[in-house]
């Protein structure tokens, strides 16, 4: 299995085109059952989810939600940071609320995942990991069917015979 079939997994039933028909059509139930295990469990991965008004990302306008809280990965960098600690030590738990709404901190990410997180991840299938990542790969759409490659292998086998 070389790397591209890796980076591109099936992940909707848009990418077999007509296959599954005509494994069904021609009774080739392996075929059709093999095709199927490769899709993707996941609801949302499914073509009918693909279409522009779904992949819309404006969700956060749509829900009047804020903006997502600024992530710092190390502390020790030159970037300068909101601290409101000092507020929390002189004044309070309810003073320290309202300066962290006023100014807020970021929050701090010491490494990429936690282990508890990378254990969850290791179980998962290799499209949720991709979607966690946020890796887009394109698929390869372009498929032989099974049929066509025996064909194709059997003519090749007779040309080497000849040869």
């Amino acid at each position: 299995m070389s790397i591209s079939q890796l980076e591109s997994a099936l992940i909707n039933e848009s990418q077999l085109g007509s296959r599954l028909n005509h494994a069904v059509g021609s009774n080739r139930r392996g075929e059709f059952g093999l095709l199927l295990s490769m899709l993707s469990e996941d609801a949302r991965d499914m073509a009918q989810f693909q279409t522009a008004a779904h992949l819309s990302h404006d969700l956060r306008i749509k829900f009047e939600l804020p903006a997502p809280q600024t992530l710092i990965g190390q502390l020790d960098d030159d970037i300068m940071v909101t601290d409101n600690s000092l507020v929390h030590q002189q004044s309070g738990a309810t003073a320290f609320r309202l300066a962290n709404t006023l100014n807020e901190e970021a929050l701090v990410i010491r490494c990429k995942e936690s282990l508890a997180m990378q254990e969850v991840l290791a179980n998962c299938a290799l499209s949720v990991r991709q979607r966690y990542g946020q890796v887009s790969v394109a698929p390869k759409v372009e498929l032989t069917h099974f049929v066509d490659q025996l064909v194709m292998q059997r003519q090749m086998g007779e040309l080497i015979a000849q040869a």
